[in-house]
Protein backbone atom coordinates (compact mmCIF):
# COMPACT_ATOMS: atom_id res chain seq x y z
CA UNK A 1 0.00 0.00 0.00
CA UNK A 2 2.56 2.29 0.56
CA UNK A 3 2.95 5.03 2.98
CA UNK A 4 -0.82 6.68 3.66
CA UNK A 5 -0.39 10.76 5.05
CA UNK A 6 0.67 12.45 1.30
CA UNK A 7 -1.79 10.33 -0.31
CA UNK A 8 -4.87 11.06 2.36
CA UNK A 9 -4.29 14.49 1.70
CA UNK A 10 -4.28 14.66 -2.05
CA UNK A 11 -7.29 12.49 -2.42
CA UNK A 12 -9.30 14.80 0.53
CA UNK A 13 -8.00 17.86 -1.26
CA UNK A 14 -6.08 18.88 1.67
CA UNK A 15 -2.49 18.67 0.61
CA UNK A 16 -2.09 22.87 0.68
CA UNK A 17 -4.16 23.37 3.84
CA UNK A 18 -1.74 20.79 5.72
CA UNK A 19 1.32 22.17 4.36
CA UNK A 20 0.87 25.67 5.22
CA UNK A 21 -0.71 24.45 8.93
CA UNK A 22 2.35 22.38 9.42
CA UNK A 23 4.63 25.32 8.02
CA UNK A 24 2.85 27.46 10.63
CA UNK A 25 4.32 25.09 13.49
CA UNK A 26 7.87 25.70 11.96
CA UNK A 27 7.80 22.10 10.55
CA UNK A 28 8.65 20.36 7.50
CA UNK A 29 5.98 18.69 6.01
CA UNK A 30 8.03 16.42 3.66
CA UNK A 31 10.47 15.80 6.75
CA UNK A 32 7.13 14.04 8.27
CA UNK A 33 6.18 12.26 5.61
CA UNK A 34 9.48 10.63 5.53
CA UNK A 35 9.17 9.54 9.09
CA UNK A 36 5.98 7.18 8.28
CA UNK A 37 6.70 3.57 7.60
CA UNK A 38 5.96 1.75 4.17
CA UNK A 39 2.92 -0.61 4.48
CA UNK A 40 4.50 -3.25 2.03
CA UNK A 41 2.17 -5.92 2.58
CA UNK A 42 1.99 -7.20 -1.01
CA UNK A 43 5.31 -8.45 -3.47
CA UNK A 44 5.82 -6.00 -6.66
CA UNK A 45 3.56 -5.17 -8.64
CA UNK A 46 0.65 -8.08 -7.93
CA UNK A 47 0.62 -6.54 -4.43
CA UNK A 48 0.60 -2.91 -6.12
CA UNK A 49 -1.95 -3.53 -8.55
CA UNK A 50 -4.68 -4.59 -5.32
CA UNK A 51 -3.46 -1.39 -3.59
CA UNK A 52 -4.47 0.33 -7.35
CA UNK A 53 -7.38 -1.17 -7.42
CA UNK A 54 -8.78 -0.18 -3.75
CA UNK A 55 -7.81 3.31 -4.65
CA UNK A 56 -9.52 3.08 -8.60
CA UNK A 57 -12.50 1.78 -7.00
CA UNK A 58 -13.20 4.60 -3.92
CA UNK A 59 -12.52 7.01 -6.90
CA UNK A 60 -15.59 5.44 -8.86
CA UNK A 61 -17.41 5.23 -5.71
CA UNK A 62 -17.74 1.54 -6.10
CA UNK A 63 -19.23 0.17 -2.74
CA UNK A 64 -15.91 -2.09 -2.14
CA UNK A 65 -13.53 -3.93 1.02
CA UNK A 66 -10.07 -5.18 -0.03
CA UNK A 67 -9.05 -7.79 2.04
CA UNK A 68 -5.77 -9.18 2.93
CA UNK A 69 -3.94 -10.49 5.90
CA UNK A 70 -1.78 -7.46 8.19
CA UNK A 71 1.89 -9.10 8.03
CA UNK A 72 3.65 -8.16 11.14
CA UNK A 73 6.90 -8.12 8.64
CA UNK A 74 6.09 -6.99 5.51
CA UNK A 75 8.23 -7.41 2.70
CA UNK A 76 11.86 -7.16 3.81
CA UNK A 77 14.45 -4.28 3.53
CA UNK A 78 17.09 -4.79 1.96
CA UNK A 79 20.92 -3.29 3.00
CA UNK A 80 24.21 -3.94 0.61
CA UNK A 81 26.98 -5.09 2.16
CA UNK A 82 30.34 -5.89 -0.03
CA UNK A 83 28.06 -5.81 -2.92
CA UNK A 84 25.53 -9.06 -1.42
CA UNK A 85 22.26 -8.19 -0.35
CA UNK A 86 21.58 -8.49 2.98
CA UNK A 87 18.23 -8.76 4.56
CA UNK A 88 16.63 -7.05 7.89
CA UNK A 89 13.18 -7.74 8.99
CA UNK A 90 10.17 -5.04 7.88
CA UNK A 91 9.59 -4.16 11.34
CA UNK A 92 6.79 -1.56 10.42
CA UNK A 93 4.77 -2.20 13.19
CA UNK A 94 7.30 -1.12 16.23
CA UNK A 95 5.85 2.18 16.70
CA UNK A 96 1.64 1.06 15.91
CA UNK A 97 0.13 2.50 13.11
CA UNK A 98 -2.28 5.55 13.44
CA UNK A 99 -4.72 5.02 9.83
CA UNK A 100 -5.76 1.57 11.45
CA UNK A 101 -8.20 0.46 14.15
CA UNK A 102 -8.66 -2.62 15.54
CA UNK A 103 -12.41 -4.49 15.27
CA UNK A 104 -12.42 -7.24 17.81
CA UNK A 105 -15.86 -7.60 17.84
CA UNK A 106 -16.05 -8.59 14.34
CA UNK A 107 -13.03 -11.55 15.06
CA UNK A 108 -14.03 -14.74 13.49
CA UNK A 109 -12.29 -18.20 14.17
CA UNK A 110 -10.53 -20.17 11.28
CA UNK A 111 -10.40 -24.00 11.77
CA UNK A 112 -7.65 -25.86 10.85
CA UNK A 113 -6.82 -29.74 10.66
CA UNK A 114 -9.42 -31.93 12.40
CA UNK A 115 -11.89 -34.32 11.04
CA UNK A 116 -15.44 -34.81 9.08
CA UNK A 117 -18.07 -36.47 10.38
CA UNK A 118 -20.83 -37.43 8.61
CA UNK A 119 -24.50 -37.78 9.97
CA UNK A 120 -28.57 -37.73 9.27
CA UNK A 121 -28.01 -33.41 9.47
CA UNK A 122 -25.16 -33.37 7.10
CA UNK A 123 -21.05 -32.98 7.52
CA UNK A 124 -19.43 -31.65 10.31
CA UNK A 125 -16.05 -30.82 10.86
CA UNK A 126 -14.90 -31.84 13.96
CA UNK A 127 -11.29 -32.07 16.32
CA UNK A 128 -10.18 -28.61 14.63
CA UNK A 129 -7.20 -26.36 15.79
CA UNK A 130 -8.87 -22.41 15.91
CA UNK A 131 -7.47 -19.46 15.49
CA UNK A 132 -8.70 -16.28 15.55
CA UNK A 133 -8.68 -13.65 12.99
CA UNK A 134 -9.00 -9.91 14.27
CA UNK A 135 -9.40 -7.61 11.21
CA UNK A 136 -7.97 -4.42 11.67
CA UNK A 137 -9.62 -1.46 9.09
CA UNK A 138 -7.64 1.06 6.89
CA UNK A 139 -10.06 3.99 5.39
CA UNK A 140 -9.09 4.18 1.69
CA UNK A 141 -10.53 7.55 0.14
CA UNK A 142 -12.11 8.70 -2.66
CA UNK A 143 -10.37 11.36 -4.86
CA UNK A 144 -12.68 14.13 -4.24
CA UNK A 145 -15.73 12.57 -3.76
CA UNK A 146 -16.53 12.32 -0.19
CA UNK A 147 -16.58 8.49 -0.64
CA UNK A 148 -14.32 6.46 2.24
CA UNK A 149 -14.07 2.65 0.83
CA UNK A 150 -12.50 -0.03 3.86
CA UNK A 151 -8.73 -2.21 3.72
CA UNK A 152 -9.70 -4.96 6.45
CA UNK A 153 -6.56 -7.28 7.04
CA UNK A 154 -6.72 -10.28 9.41
CA UNK A 155 -4.01 -10.63 12.30
CA UNK A 156 -3.86 -13.90 13.60
CA UNK A 157 -4.78 -14.44 17.26
CA UNK A 158 -4.55 -17.54 19.85
CA UNK A 159 -7.72 -18.61 21.33
CA UNK A 160 -7.56 -17.85 25.34
CA UNK A 161 -8.73 -21.05 26.21
CA UNK A 162 -6.27 -23.41 27.70
CA UNK A 163 -6.09 -27.06 28.20
CA UNK A 164 -7.11 -27.61 32.27
CA UNK A 165 -5.42 -30.94 32.79
CA UNK A 166 -2.25 -29.73 30.90
CA UNK A 167 -2.22 -26.40 33.14
CA UNK A 168 -2.56 -28.70 36.12
CA UNK A 169 0.39 -31.41 34.97
CA UNK A 170 2.80 -28.05 34.84
CA UNK A 171 2.49 -27.66 30.92
CA UNK A 172 0.95 -23.91 31.34
CA UNK A 173 4.13 -22.69 29.99
CA UNK A 174 4.19 -24.57 27.08
CA UNK A 175 0.94 -23.89 26.27
CA UNK A 176 1.33 -20.21 26.30
CA UNK A 177 4.56 -20.85 23.78
CA UNK A 178 2.00 -22.65 21.90
CA UNK A 179 0.68 -19.97 21.07
CA UNK A 180 3.17 -18.37 19.08
CA UNK A 181 2.24 -21.50 16.62
CA UNK A 182 -1.15 -19.90 15.80
CA UNK A 183 -0.03 -16.43 15.41
CA UNK A 184 3.02 -17.20 12.80
CA UNK A 185 0.10 -17.35 10.67
CA UNK A 186 0.25 -13.41 10.07
CA UNK A 187 3.85 -13.06 11.25
CA UNK A 188 5.48 -12.53 7.92
CA UNK A 189 5.15 -12.22 4.21
CA UNK A 190 6.85 -14.64 1.77
CA UNK A 191 9.15 -12.36 -0.13
CA UNK A 192 7.96 -13.31 -3.70
CA UNK A 193 4.73 -14.30 -5.69
CA UNK A 194 5.07 -16.47 -7.31
CA UNK A 195 6.82 -19.47 -5.55
CA UNK A 196 6.22 -20.91 -2.22
CA UNK A 197 8.07 -24.16 -2.37
CA UNK A 198 5.01 -26.17 -1.30
CA UNK A 199 5.51 -24.78 2.40
CA UNK A 200 2.65 -25.76 4.45
CA UNK A 201 2.72 -22.20 6.44
CA UNK A 202 2.10 -20.25 2.91
CA UNK A 203 -1.15 -22.49 2.63
CA UNK A 204 -2.62 -21.94 5.64
CA UNK A 205 -2.31 -18.34 5.18
CA UNK A 206 -3.82 -18.81 1.99
CA UNK A 207 -6.56 -20.47 3.68
CA UNK A 208 -6.69 -17.89 6.46
CA UNK A 209 -7.04 -15.24 4.57
CA UNK A 210 -9.91 -16.90 2.87
CA UNK A 211 -11.78 -18.13 5.94
CA UNK A 212 -12.07 -15.09 7.62
CA UNK A 213 -12.99 -13.07 4.46
CA UNK A 214 -15.86 -15.30 4.07
CA UNK A 215 -17.09 -15.69 6.78
CA UNK A 216 -17.21 -11.67 7.10
CA UNK A 217 -18.63 -11.53 3.46
CA UNK A 218 -21.89 -13.63 4.95
CA UNK A 219 -21.97 -11.94 8.00
CA UNK A 220 -22.69 -8.18 6.59
CA UNK A 221 -24.77 -9.40 4.02
CA UNK A 222 -27.02 -11.14 6.59
CA UNK A 223 -26.85 -8.15 8.52
CA UNK A 224 -27.79 -6.10 5.70
CA UNK A 225 -31.31 -4.30 5.17
CA UNK A 226 -31.46 -3.91 1.57
CA UNK A 227 -34.07 -5.80 -0.34
CA UNK A 228 -34.94 -8.06 2.96
CA UNK A 229 -37.55 -7.19 5.94
CA UNK A 230 -35.98 -10.18 8.41
CA UNK A 231 -33.78 -9.15 10.77
CA UNK A 232 -31.49 -11.42 9.87
CA UNK A 233 -31.31 -12.99 6.26
CA UNK A 234 -31.84 -16.61 5.84
CA UNK A 235 -32.37 -16.51 2.46
CA UNK A 236 -29.22 -16.39 -0.23
CA UNK A 237 -31.49 -16.32 -3.43
CA UNK A 238 -30.33 -12.43 -3.81
CA UNK A 239 -26.24 -13.26 -2.95
CA UNK A 240 -25.03 -13.10 -5.73
CA UNK A 241 -27.10 -9.90 -7.24
CA UNK A 242 -25.77 -8.26 -4.16
CA UNK A 243 -21.86 -9.76 -3.87
CA UNK A 244 -19.20 -9.86 -5.93
CA UNK A 245 -15.80 -11.55 -5.17
CA UNK A 246 -12.90 -10.50 -7.15
CA UNK A 247 -9.77 -12.86 -6.25
CA UNK A 248 -6.28 -11.43 -7.25
CA UNK A 249 -4.12 -14.54 -9.13
CA UNK A 250 -4.06 -18.11 -7.87
CA UNK A 251 -3.27 -17.47 -3.94
CA UNK A 252 -6.46 -16.94 -2.42
CA UNK A 253 -8.19 -20.01 -5.17
CA UNK A 254 -9.11 -21.63 -2.04
CA UNK A 255 -12.24 -19.29 -1.50
CA UNK A 256 -14.41 -21.45 -4.47
CA UNK A 257 -14.20 -24.58 -2.26
CA UNK A 258 -14.39 -22.58 1.26
CA UNK A 259 -17.55 -21.03 -0.48
CA UNK A 260 -19.17 -24.30 -1.02
CA UNK A 261 -18.37 -25.45 2.46
CA UNK A 262 -20.24 -22.73 3.86
CA UNK A 263 -23.42 -22.92 1.69
CA UNK A 264 -23.79 -26.38 1.81
CA UNK A 265 -22.34 -27.92 5.60
CA UNK A 266 -22.76 -24.56 7.52
CA UNK A 267 -26.04 -22.89 5.88
CA UNK A 268 -27.17 -26.15 4.95
CA UNK A 269 -28.24 -25.32 1.28
CA UNK A 270 -28.96 -28.23 -1.40
CA UNK A 271 -26.08 -28.30 -3.71
CA UNK A 272 -28.05 -27.94 -7.06
CA UNK A 273 -28.91 -24.70 -5.68
CA UNK A 274 -25.71 -23.33 -4.98
CA UNK A 275 -22.49 -22.59 -7.00
CA UNK A 276 -19.50 -19.72 -7.21
CA UNK A 277 -19.28 -19.34 -10.80
CA UNK A 278 -21.90 -16.46 -10.83
CA UNK A 279 -19.99 -14.94 -8.02
CA UNK A 280 -16.35 -14.76 -7.84
CA UNK A 281 -14.08 -13.63 -11.15
CA UNK A 282 -10.62 -14.14 -11.35
CA UNK A 283 -7.57 -12.02 -12.54
CA UNK A 284 -4.67 -14.04 -14.18
CA UNK A 285 -1.75 -11.97 -13.13
CA UNK A 286 1.06 -14.36 -14.26
CA UNK A 287 1.85 -17.37 -16.74
CA UNK A 288 1.36 -20.47 -15.01
CA UNK A 289 4.04 -22.81 -15.44
CA UNK A 290 4.20 -25.81 -13.57
CA UNK A 291 7.07 -24.94 -10.99
CA UNK A 292 4.89 -22.36 -9.78
CA UNK A 293 2.53 -22.98 -6.50
CA UNK A 294 -0.48 -23.60 -8.71
CA UNK A 295 0.20 -27.15 -7.84
CA UNK A 296 -0.62 -27.89 -4.29
CA UNK A 297 -0.23 -31.49 -3.21
CA UNK A 298 -3.73 -32.54 -2.71
CA UNK A 299 -2.93 -34.35 0.85
CA UNK A 300 -1.38 -30.91 2.10
CA UNK A 301 -4.74 -29.13 1.75
CA UNK A 302 -6.52 -32.43 2.70
CA UNK A 303 -4.51 -32.23 5.89
CA UNK A 304 -4.62 -28.29 6.33
CA UNK A 305 -8.55 -27.88 5.51
CA UNK A 306 -9.53 -30.87 5.52
CA UNK A 307 -12.86 -30.23 4.27
CA UNK A 308 -12.48 -28.11 1.22
CA UNK A 309 -11.22 -31.29 -0.82
CA UNK A 310 -14.82 -32.45 -0.87
CA UNK A 311 -16.45 -29.29 -1.98
CA UNK A 312 -13.86 -28.34 -4.71
CA UNK A 313 -16.75 -26.71 -7.07
CA UNK A 314 -17.99 -27.93 -9.29
CA UNK A 315 -16.15 -31.53 -7.70
CA UNK A 316 -13.76 -33.23 -9.99
CA UNK A 317 -15.74 -36.07 -10.96
CA UNK A 318 -18.60 -33.73 -12.18
CA UNK A 319 -16.27 -31.27 -14.32
CA UNK A 320 -14.47 -34.77 -15.52
CA UNK A 321 -17.90 -35.74 -16.59
CA UNK A 322 -19.23 -32.50 -18.09
CA UNK A 323 -15.66 -32.68 -20.45
CA UNK A 324 -16.22 -36.59 -21.46
CA UNK A 325 -19.91 -35.91 -22.16
CA UNK A 326 -18.20 -32.85 -25.01
CA UNK A 327 -15.17 -34.35 -25.87
CA UNK A 328 -15.67 -38.24 -25.83
CA UNK A 329 -12.85 -40.62 -25.95
CA UNK A 330 -10.69 -37.35 -25.97
CA UNK A 331 -8.91 -39.02 -23.01
CA UNK A 332 -5.84 -36.09 -23.37
CA UNK A 333 -8.05 -33.01 -23.31
CA UNK A 334 -9.64 -35.15 -20.24
CA UNK A 335 -6.27 -34.99 -18.53
CA UNK A 336 -5.49 -31.33 -19.83
CA UNK A 337 -8.52 -29.98 -18.16
CA UNK A 338 -8.56 -31.71 -14.72
CA UNK A 339 -9.04 -30.01 -11.84
CA UNK A 340 -7.03 -32.60 -10.10
CA UNK A 341 -3.50 -34.03 -11.10
CA UNK A 342 -2.91 -37.70 -11.13
CA UNK A 343 0.56 -39.31 -10.43
CA UNK A 344 2.68 -40.36 -7.91
CA UNK A 345 0.89 -37.89 -5.73
CA UNK A 346 -2.27 -35.72 -6.21
CA UNK A 347 -1.76 -32.19 -6.80
CA UNK A 348 -4.67 -29.61 -7.11
CA UNK A 349 -4.59 -27.56 -10.09
CA UNK A 350 -5.15 -24.08 -8.73
CA UNK A 351 -5.55 -22.22 -11.84
CA UNK A 352 -7.74 -24.60 -13.35
CA UNK A 353 -9.80 -24.89 -10.26
CA UNK A 354 -10.14 -20.85 -10.36
CA UNK A 355 -11.56 -20.58 -14.35
CA UNK A 356 -13.64 -23.50 -13.65
CA UNK A 357 -15.22 -21.50 -10.58
CA UNK A 358 -15.57 -18.29 -12.14
CA UNK A 359 -17.81 -16.36 -14.54
CA UNK A 360 -15.04 -14.21 -15.79
CA UNK A 361 -11.09 -14.62 -16.37
CA UNK A 362 -8.78 -11.76 -17.37
CA UNK A 363 -5.48 -11.43 -18.23
CA UNK A 364 -3.25 -7.95 -17.28
CA UNK A 365 -2.97 -6.83 -21.13
CA UNK A 366 -3.80 -7.64 -24.42
CA UNK A 367 -0.67 -9.72 -25.15
CA UNK A 368 -0.78 -11.55 -22.01
CA UNK A 369 -4.38 -12.27 -22.47
CA UNK A 370 -3.81 -13.52 -25.75
CA UNK A 371 -1.44 -16.02 -24.80
CA UNK A 372 -3.79 -16.62 -21.43
CA UNK A 373 -6.46 -17.83 -24.01
CA UNK A 374 -4.65 -19.34 -27.35
CA UNK A 375 -1.91 -20.87 -25.59
CA UNK A 376 -2.28 -21.81 -21.67
CA UNK A 377 -5.47 -22.14 -21.30
CA UNK A 378 -6.37 -22.60 -24.64
CA UNK A 379 -8.65 -25.74 -23.59
CA UNK A 380 -10.86 -23.94 -21.44
CA UNK A 381 -11.43 -21.01 -24.02
CA UNK A 382 -12.55 -22.84 -26.53
CA UNK A 383 -15.09 -24.02 -23.98
CA UNK A 384 -16.33 -21.24 -22.42
CA UNK A 385 -15.00 -18.30 -25.12
CA UNK A 386 -17.24 -15.65 -23.45
CA UNK A 387 -15.65 -16.64 -19.82
CA UNK A 388 -11.99 -14.89 -21.42
CA UNK A 389 -11.74 -11.34 -21.29
CA UNK A 390 -9.05 -8.75 -21.40
CA UNK A 391 -8.42 -5.85 -18.70
CA UNK A 392 -4.95 -3.74 -18.87
CA UNK A 393 -4.06 -2.84 -16.13
CA UNK A 394 -3.40 0.69 -15.36
CA UNK A 395 -1.80 2.65 -12.22
CA UNK A 396 -3.33 5.18 -9.56
CA UNK A 397 -2.78 8.91 -11.43
CA UNK A 398 -3.52 10.08 -7.63
CA UNK A 399 -0.45 8.07 -6.30
CA UNK A 400 1.70 7.42 -9.70
CA UNK A 401 1.42 11.72 -10.96
CA UNK A 402 -0.07 14.03 -8.34
CA UNK A 403 2.15 12.44 -5.38
CA UNK A 404 5.29 11.20 -7.51
CA UNK A 405 5.56 13.78 -9.63
CA UNK A 406 3.98 17.00 -9.01
CA UNK A 407 5.63 19.59 -11.37
CA UNK A 408 4.29 17.99 -13.94
CA UNK A 409 0.72 17.29 -12.68
CA UNK A 410 0.53 21.03 -12.47
CA UNK A 411 1.93 21.65 -15.81
CA UNK A 412 -0.63 19.15 -17.44
CA UNK A 413 -3.52 20.83 -15.51
CA UNK A 414 -2.64 24.75 -16.57
CA UNK A 415 -2.90 22.87 -19.92
CA UNK A 416 -6.29 20.74 -20.01
CA UNK A 417 -7.67 21.03 -16.59
CA UNK A 418 -7.53 18.90 -13.54
CA UNK A 419 -10.38 16.36 -14.75
CA UNK A 420 -7.49 13.95 -16.06
CA UNK A 421 -7.14 13.09 -12.45
CA UNK A 422 -10.19 10.69 -12.71
CA UNK A 423 -10.25 10.46 -16.52
CA UNK A 424 -6.78 9.42 -18.10
CA UNK A 425 -8.16 9.19 -21.95
CA UNK A 426 -8.17 13.45 -21.43
CA UNK A 427 -4.58 13.39 -21.99
CA UNK A 428 -5.42 12.95 -25.18
CA UNK A 429 -5.94 16.95 -24.96
CA UNK A 430 -2.03 17.26 -25.07
CA UNK A 431 -1.83 16.31 -28.99
CA UNK A 432 -2.72 19.88 -29.73
CA UNK A 433 0.72 21.36 -27.64
CA UNK A 434 3.28 18.87 -29.31
CA UNK A 435 4.35 21.72 -31.55
CA UNK A 436 4.17 23.89 -28.63
CA UNK A 437 7.43 24.98 -28.07
CA UNK A 438 7.08 26.69 -24.86
CA UNK A 439 5.49 23.83 -23.19
CA UNK A 440 7.59 21.29 -24.50
CA UNK A 441 10.35 23.35 -23.16
CA UNK A 442 8.29 23.25 -19.72
CA UNK A 443 8.15 19.68 -19.66
CA UNK A 444 11.90 19.21 -20.01
CA UNK A 445 12.52 21.73 -16.78
CA UNK A 446 10.12 19.74 -15.10
CA UNK A 447 11.89 16.21 -16.06
CA UNK A 448 15.60 18.26 -15.26
CA UNK A 449 14.15 19.51 -12.01
CA UNK A 450 13.16 15.82 -11.23
CA UNK A 451 16.75 14.04 -12.42
CA UNK A 452 18.61 16.67 -10.35
CA UNK A 453 16.58 15.58 -6.84
CA UNK A 454 17.19 12.44 -7.72
CA UNK A 455 20.88 12.78 -8.41
CA UNK A 456 21.25 14.67 -5.10
CA UNK A 457 19.51 11.86 -2.89
CA UNK A 458 21.69 9.22 -4.80
CA UNK A 459 24.86 11.27 -3.57
CA UNK A 460 23.91 12.16 -0.41
CA UNK A 461 22.17 8.05 0.73
CA UNK A 462 24.45 6.00 -1.63
CA UNK A 463 28.31 8.50 -2.12
CA UNK A 464 27.36 7.57 -5.71
CA UNK A 465 27.86 10.47 -8.42
CA UNK A 466 25.56 10.75 -11.52
CA UNK A 467 25.53 13.22 -14.14
CA UNK A 468 22.12 14.90 -14.58
CA UNK A 469 22.50 15.99 -17.84
CA UNK A 470 22.96 11.74 -19.03
CA UNK A 471 19.84 9.92 -20.34
CA UNK A 472 18.86 7.96 -17.35
CA UNK A 473 17.83 4.51 -18.19
CA UNK A 474 16.10 2.95 -14.92
CA UNK A 475 15.51 -0.98 -14.02
CA UNK A 476 13.81 -1.26 -10.99
CA UNK A 477 11.87 -4.41 -10.38
CA UNK A 478 12.50 -8.29 -8.33
CA UNK A 479 15.43 -9.46 -9.63
CA UNK A 480 14.56 -12.57 -11.46
CA UNK A 481 15.56 -14.31 -15.13
CA UNK A 482 12.04 -13.20 -16.26
CA UNK A 483 12.26 -9.92 -15.51
CA UNK A 484 15.17 -9.62 -17.67
CA UNK A 485 18.25 -8.17 -15.51
CA UNK A 486 20.77 -9.69 -17.55
CA UNK A 487 19.72 -8.91 -20.47
CA UNK A 488 20.08 -5.06 -19.79
CA UNK A 489 23.50 -5.80 -18.56
CA UNK A 490 24.35 -7.63 -21.90
CA UNK A 491 22.85 -4.27 -23.43
CA UNK A 492 25.20 -2.16 -21.48
CA UNK A 493 28.12 -4.46 -22.47
CA UNK A 494 27.12 -3.77 -26.03
CA UNK A 495 26.48 -0.20 -25.69
CA UNK A 496 30.19 0.17 -24.39
CA UNK A 497 31.98 -1.88 -27.21
CA UNK A 498 30.08 0.21 -30.03
CA UNK A 499 31.83 3.27 -28.36
CA UNK A 500 34.77 1.51 -28.76
CA UNK A 501 34.42 0.62 -31.76
CA UNK A 502 33.86 4.17 -33.06
CA UNK A 503 35.34 6.38 -30.17
CA UNK A 504 34.65 9.34 -33.04
CA UNK A 505 30.63 8.70 -33.33
CA UNK A 506 28.43 10.99 -31.24
CA UNK A 507 26.84 9.00 -28.09
CA UNK A 508 24.51 10.45 -25.90
CA UNK A 509 25.53 10.35 -22.14
CA UNK A 510 23.44 7.64 -20.54
CA UNK A 511 23.03 6.70 -16.65
CA UNK A 512 22.17 3.20 -16.41
CA UNK A 513 20.62 2.31 -13.09
CA UNK A 514 19.58 -1.28 -12.55
CA UNK A 515 17.95 -2.14 -9.05
CA UNK A 516 16.00 -4.67 -7.04
CA UNK A 517 15.49 -7.32 -4.25
CA UNK A 518 16.66 -11.03 -4.42
CA UNK A 519 13.72 -13.14 -3.62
Amino acid sequence: MGRTLQNTMINLGLQNACDEAVYQLGLDMEELEEIEEDAGLGNGGLGRLAACFLDSMATLGLAAYGYGIRYEYGIFNQKIRDGWQVEEADDWLRHGNPWEKARPEYMLPVHFYGRVEHSASGAKWIDTQVVLALPYDTPVPGYMNNTVNTMRLWSARAPNDFNLRDFNVGDYIQAVLDRNLAENISRVLYPNDNFFEGKELRLKQEYFVVAATLQDIIRRFKASKFGSTDSVRTVFDSFPDQVAIQLNDTHPAMAIPELMRIFVDIEKLPWDKVGTAHLVSWTCTHLPVVEEPILWLFGMIHGVGHPQCHHLSPPPWLHRQHIASLFPNDVDRLRRMSLIEEGDTKRINMAHLCIVGSHAVNGVAKIHSEIVKTQVFEDFAELEPEKFQNKTNGITPRRWLLLCNPGLAELIAEKIGEDYVRDLSQLTKLHKFVDDDLFIREVAKVKQENKVKFAQYLEKEYKVKINPSSMFDVHVKRIHEYKRQLMNCLHIITMYNRIRRDPAKLFVPRTVIIGGKVS
